[in-house]
């Protein structure tokens, strides 16, 4: 009922995690490994799973003035440029995406403008994740992203330490 898994999620398990009542599987390191995107793994997951039990966790980092996928615990930086052309392209393999900023995440500093600016352009369904520090990041996700880009806030929680009440986010 809402509830996403996401950790070594394989073809050969995902449906185990469906079954026991995740309403999607949160994926990466099998679709996204050495630098590459591994197409025939993402045909197995949608064959295993459907399509819209699949959220694609897209890591990504800044080169220059564009945002590039970032692979193997984001220490590999490809040449596959994040876009809303190769979101458009991973579509029709997932549900939404979990976009993952790097290069802010975990920092509890803000949010990549640039970034979110960048996801504003799609009609795909995202969760950014990244740098979010307090309700201004939250309404400026929200002003930035024209009110359809969600957010997944991990440090700054006052769960884990951080200054944004639970409850208040809820």
């Amino acid at each position: 009922d809402g509830m996403q898994v996401g950790g070594g999620i394989t073809a050969d398990n995902a449906a185990e995690f469906i079954k026991a009542g995740a309403s999607h599987v949160i994926v990466t390191s099998y679709v996204f490994r050495q630098g590459q995107i591994l197409w025939e793994n993402l045909e197995k997951l949608v064959n295993a799973v459907g399509k819209e039990h699949i959220v694609l966790d897209v890591s990504c980092r800044k080169k220059g003035q564009k945002y590039f996928v970032a692979t193997d615990r984001w220490q590999t930086l490809t040449d596959i440029e994040v876009s809303a052309d190769l979101l458009k392209k991973l579509s029709p393999y997932c549900d939404e995406f979990l976009i993952h900023a790097v290069d802010v995440e975990g920092k509890n500093n803000g949010i990549e403008t640039d970034l979110v600016e960048l996801l504003s352009q799609t009609e795909a369904v995202i969760t950014y994740a990244g740098g979010i520090h307090d309700f201004d990041d939250l309404k400026l996700l929200k002003e930035m992203g024209n009110n359809k880009i969600h957010a997944t806030i991990g440090s700054a929680l006052d769960l884990f330490g951080g200054n944004m009440s639970f409850e208040e986010v809820c």
